[in-house]
């Protein structure tokens, strides 16, 4: 498994996103656990998790639950194991995602998702998206207080424009470490984002980024990655089919049967090329698929293949 740097850390090139093993279709907790651990066994080292990743209108946590048992229950070692939560979103019964970016509130999840996680302090903690009912500097400097009060080691944002990350850079500067955006084959147009985090030394996390792609056989049913990988190779922005498409997303599948591998992996791959600080998160809801993505931190894709996939 190659590395990457978050926040100084030293984690895995390729993340893990947990969400499909607690949302709409999850597997039963034995194959979700044995998932967590398939990662783990492949090298992963960062886990990403929110409060928010539950049920409709279930208890929140159920997602932090899931990860702190996974590691309790690992029979190696989990020391270097980046856990990243986030904390400012809901899923009342109606199966919406909800929004509450207040600072009592982000400060009593924080508190909250500790507890669950059974942990010293949370090693990453975001906010999952800005509230626009809250001043985006109340929120952050949440963050901050929850940074000072030793509750949480680093801080990220998630869902943000560039002009916001520059914002929370301000309030909190070298212990802002990461962003979590969307973005995909399909969806890129957090390309200025990921540029800043370029610029500012801030790793990148792209959510859902398997967007575009048809699921492998590695998937059944439910399947699929963090936020949901698409379900054909026709799927994009525009969600329908035709040419264009075909031809967009194409090029990953032949990339992938002339390298004998998933094309999941060669997107994976790609993402990581797109900048040093990309660290791609799939989800996964079966060991395999955990394995074959956290196998696209060794695929080397050449020029050829980078240009046959677009810029």
């Amino acid at each position: 498994m190659r590395h990457r740097t978050l926040g100084g850390l030293r984690v895995s090139a390729v993340g893990l996103g947990v969400m499909p093993l607690s949302i709409e279709g999850a597997p039963d907790e034995a194959r979700a656990l044995a998932t967590v651990h398939a990662a783990l066994d492949a090298g992963v080292t960062l886990l990403d998790t929110a409060d928010s990743y539950h049920l409709p209108g279930a208890e929140p946590g159920h997602n932090e639950r899931l990860v702190a048992r996974a590691l309790a229950t690992y029979g190696g070692d989990t020391g270097d194991v980046l856990v990243a939560t986030k904390g400012g979103r809901g899923r009342p019964a109606d199966g919406s995602w909800t929004v509450n970016g207040s600072p009592l509130r982000l400060k009593a999840a924080a508190e909250a998702s500790l507890k669950r996680l059974g942990l010293e302090a949370i090693g990453l903690y975001q906010l999952h998206k800005p509230d626009p009912d809250v001043p985006f500097e109340d929120s952050v400097g949440a963050l901050r207080e929850l940074l000072d009060a030793g509750t949480i080691r680093l801080a990220g944002v998630s869902n943000t424009t560039a002009d916001q990350i520059r914002r929370a850079h301000a309030i909190l500067g070298d212990r802002l470490v990461s962003v979590q955006n969307r973005y995909s084959p399909a969806v890129r147009d957090s390309e200025p984002e990921l540029r800043l985090c370029a610029e500012l030394g801030l790793a990148f996390l792209p959510w859902s980024p398997l967007g575009g792609i048809s699921r492998s056989s590695l998937d059944g049913p439910g399947g699929g990655s963090s936020g949901g990988s698409s379900g054909g190779l026709s799927d994009g922005p525009s969600g329908g089919p035709g040419a264009a498409a075909r031809d967009r997303f194409g090029a990953f599948h032949a990339v992938a049967r002339e390298h004998g591998v998933s094309p999941q992996r060669v997107a994976l791959a790609w993402l990581s090329r797109r900048s040093p600080t990309v660290i791609p998160i799939p989800g996964a809801s079966r060991p395999a698929t955990a394995r074959d993505s956290a196998a696209a931190a060794d695929l080397v894709l050449s020029a050829e293949d980078l240009a046959r996939l677009g810029p």
